[in-house]
């Protein structure tokens, strides 16, 4: 074993220097600075090179985490990022949002044993930025040109992540999207805190750059239907997310200024582009010495209590019915959110919207864990008698997110659905049960991480490209018949 390695014992865990709560809610910078390249292989280091390395066993993508750990630690960081995009399309994207302390980290060798974890995450991320400012980032060129074309239905992270491997087989890959820019959610979605839209931009540039076509501001179903689109491509990949908000259905759920937190999420992105946001610009949508409340314990109620707060809110109020161990969002989010001035509300419900015609307030009641589910997780209990308000004049709703009604959306009612609305694939294929029509991403698995999406596409592309090379194999038979 190289003796720069299994440093754990002697060097103790560091992430980059975060900047002061203070410094960082007053804008929308990432919070994090970079490594020095003498601090990235110090940490890389500390990795025990496990025989069984459970960090790429629970990572989606099975990056092979200890290999360009062991890299990095031996200053070979080229080969590092080399090997590192061998498994990830966007591993700068995965190092900044991943949530590292559920995934790699938290399944660390070195972690388990008491020693703090190894920073994957920092390191993930500071490979990939040096490999983009020392141009190691090669542009994207098919292995040859096929004559097959592929419709791609979003430009999300699955959508572009099999756009990538399908173009570099060598297929005429063209993406739709609804919006004006590519990225779904790590565009419009995510705040330039936690990732900052240059980083999106120039992964969507560098296929741009490879000869991928992109069709923004085109709704399927509006512009042209499934059917159509099956007519031009030889093979079409779903990939539209989810983008449905969960309703709460309680008394006062008409009042004005109670919002899904999307629509809060994208307004705000919206004017970090520069861009008109009329529920921004009218106000409604601008948390700017509002009293906020949002409802929800997973990572885009986070998103939104920590955008308010650079909003200039006067006050930011989580409410979540279970405790925070219980919590599906991540625990590094919820200590930034402390630090940054957010109050949570922890085991708490929402009974009633209060007010006239805007909302002022939610009336709430205290909630106690009693006997697990049947995932494990403890159930919440009303505690009788415990209701209290709190003030509010703007509530954001950030209650997770359902698939929309894709059959009738794009005019395909024979496209099959499962539970939740989720679109029906087979298992392994990923194909629907239209022939030549395959999805994946959150609008198969429900909303879900990032790193899935990268997962699904991948996936979905291997199987294009053998469903592909079988159709045209087919053709090439026939016609010499």
């Amino acid at each position: 074993m190289n003796e720069r390695m299994l440093r754990f014992h002697t060097q103790t865990p560091e992430l980059p220097v975060k900047r002061a709560a203070g410094e960082r809610a007053r804008d929308f910078h990432e919070i994090y600075g970079d490594y020095i390249g003498r601090k990235a292989a110090e940490q890389a280091s500390r990795c025990s090179q496990c025989g069984v390395p459970f960090c790429q066993v629970h990572c989606p993508l099975q990056n092979n985490i200890p290999d360009w750990l062991k890299l990095t630690a031996e200053g070979r960081l080229q080969e590092a990022y080399e090997l590192a995009q061998t498994t990830n399309n966007m591993p700068e994207v995965c190092g900044r949002i991943c949530p590292q302390d559920r995934l790699c980290e938290g399944n660390c060798v070195v972690e388990q044993s008491g020693h703090g974890t190894v920073t994957i995450g920092a390191v993930e991320k500071y490979i990939t930025d040096t490999a983009w400012r020392e141009g190691w980032v090669k542009p994207l060129k098919p292995r040859r040109l096929l004559s097959q074309g592929v419709g791609i239905i979003g430009a999300g992270p699955a959508g572009l992540s099999a756009a990538e491997e399908l173009r570099r087989e060598g297929y005429k890959v063209t993406v739709y999207d609804r919006h004006d820019r590519a990225g779904g959610l790590l565009t419009y979605g995510i705040p330039n805190f936690k990732l900052e839209k240059d980083i999106v931009a120039r992964r969507v540039q560098r296929l741009v750059d490879g000869g991928i076509v992109f069709k923004p501001d085109f709704d399927v179903g509006r512009d042209a239907t499934l059917g159509e689109l099956r007519a031009k491509y030889d093979a079409i990949f779903i990939a539209t997310g989810a983008y449905k908000a969960r309703e709460i259905e309680l008394p006062g759920t008409g009042l004005s200024r109670i919002v899904p937190a999307l629509d809060y999420l994208i307004a705000s992105n919206r004017k970090g582009f520069g861009d008109a946001a009329p529920g921004f610009d009218s106000g409604v949508l601008d948390a700017r010495g509002k009293t906020i409340a949002v409802i929800g314990g997973g990572d885009t109620a986070m998103d939104c209590v920590r955008t308010a707060i650079r909003q200039g809110a006067k006050s930011v109020s989580c409410i979540y019915r279970r405790d925070r161990d219980n919590m599906p969002g991540s625990l590094r989010e919820v200590a930034n959110a402390e630090d940054e001035g957010v109050t949570f509300e922890w085991l708490t419900l929402p009974k009633a919207f209060l007010g006239h015609s805007d909302v002022e307030g939610v009336r709430i009641t205290r909630m106690r864990l009693g006997v697990p589910d049947i995932t494990g997780r403890k159930t919440p209990e009303e505690v009788r008698g415990s209701d209290f308000t709190l003030a509010a004049d703007l509530v954001i709703k950030a209650l997770g997110f359902d698939p929309e009604d894709l059959p009738t959306l794009f005019g395909t009612p024979d496209l099959a659905i499962g539970d939740g609305g989720t679109l029906s694939s087979h298992r392994a294929t990923l194909m629907t049960n239209l022939d030549g029509v395959f999805a994946g991403g959150d609008v198969t698995r429900g909303a879900s991480l990032v790193v899935w999406a990268i997962r699904d596409g991948r996936d979905a592309a291997a199987s294009m490209h053998k469903y592909l090379r079988t159709k045209a194999a087919i053709a090439m038979h026939t016609a010499a018949e």
